[in-house]
């Protein structure tokens, strides 16, 4: 099962968003104000979410 990290003190959410628009698996929801993680374990680790953060703040090991 894929482990999925947002680094949440450099995240610039909800104003940027890019990889919740782009994570095909809908594993990254916008919450409030947060980026929070749901179903980790439908993760197919595309990675495509790292791709998109300008900030790079997420991490899938």
């Amino acid at each position: 099962m894929a482990k999925v990290i947002v680094d949440h003190e450099n995240c610039e959410a909800p104003e940027c968003g890019e990889c919740v628009d782009v994570c095909p698996m809908e594993i990254l929801v916008l919450d409030g104000d947060q980026i929070k993680i749901q179903h980790p374990e439908e993760c197919n680790e595309c990675e495509v979410c790292m791709d998109v953060c300008p900030e790079e703040c997420i991490e899938i090991n």
